[in-house]
């Protein structure tokens, strides 16, 4: 891809890169968002019915083994090279803060640093009741192309129902960390939105703040979204390709990626 030369001055002079990634990132790492088509046991649900509080309420078996199968496919998938890059970002940028609306760990895994997970973290389930952390195992009964009913575990303080660590439609951002997020996007140079459909607020929200600050919005998606018009530049295509031909362009391919 030839890039714009103005594109990369942008990020040649950055001092502060926020990168903005959606599914579409764990997508290409084989993590089916919860809009693409089950498999297994699950193919006869529909995902969106399976992410709001009333559901959990309703039949908690069901919703916790879903995201248990989830939370299986996860550990069982690896960084891509869009993650990889934006990890080593953080080693020859200044400052680079890494949103995602992602429920994963892959940002981490790639070597990214105090990632601000607005949507939650599989990996971080709470009681439904008291709000205490509850830590899971590193793997699960599942199997993993299949998936089934599973009952979640109880609190060991107040008995109530465990539950997934994520943000369930209908339910506020968690107020930390869009704190931590709008502040990166007032504070940052560029904002590279990477693989989300812009469509989900708030996080939506944010490379329109970014546009409205003066800041350069680079935006990675392989089909148009509703930030076409906010953004700087738009690179169509597929996040690991587009970000493994731009390291290449800024000469980052040398950097140390290690946390």
């Amino acid at each position: 891809m030839n890039f714009d030369g103005q594109m990369l001055e942008c990020l040649r002079n950055a001092h502060h890169i926020v990168a903005f990634t959606g599914a579409g990132v764990s997508q290409e790492s084989g993590i089916p968002t919860f809009r693409d088509s089950l498999t297994g046991l699950w193919e006869n649900f529909d995902p969106a019915r399976l992410v709001t509080l009333c559901a959990f309420n309703k039949d908690p078996d069901m919703v916790w083994g879903w995201y248990e199968w989830r939370r299986m496919r996860v550990m069982s998938a690896e960084p891509n090279t869009a993650h990889r890059v934006i990890a080593k970002m953080q080693s020859v940028i200044p400052k680079v803060t890494v949103v995602t609306q992602n429920v994963d760990d892959l940002h981490e895994r790639a070597g990214s640093r105090n990632v601000v997970h607005l949507h939650g973290s599989l990996h971080e389930s709470r009681c439904s009741a008291c709000g205490r952390k509850h830590v899971l195992p590193n793997g699960v009964p599942d199997e993993p192309e299949g998936g089934r009913r599973v009952a979640p575990p109880q609190c060991g303080r107040c008995g109530g129902l465990v539950r997934p660590g994520v943000v369930w439609f209908g339910e506020d951002l968690p107020d930390l960390e869009w704190k931590l997020a709008t502040q990166a996007v007032l504070d940052c140079d560029v904002l590279l939105s990477v693989g989300t459909s812009s469509s989900v607020m708030p996080a939506a929200s944010l490379p329109v703040l970014a546009s409205q600050q003066g800041k350069c919005v680079i935006q990675v998606n392989p089909l148009p979204t509703a930030h076409d018009k906010v953004s700087r530049f738009n690179l169509v295509g597929k996040a690991a390709e587009i970000f493994g031909e731009l390291q290449q362009a800024m000469n980052w391919r040398g950097a140390d990626s290690t946390p």
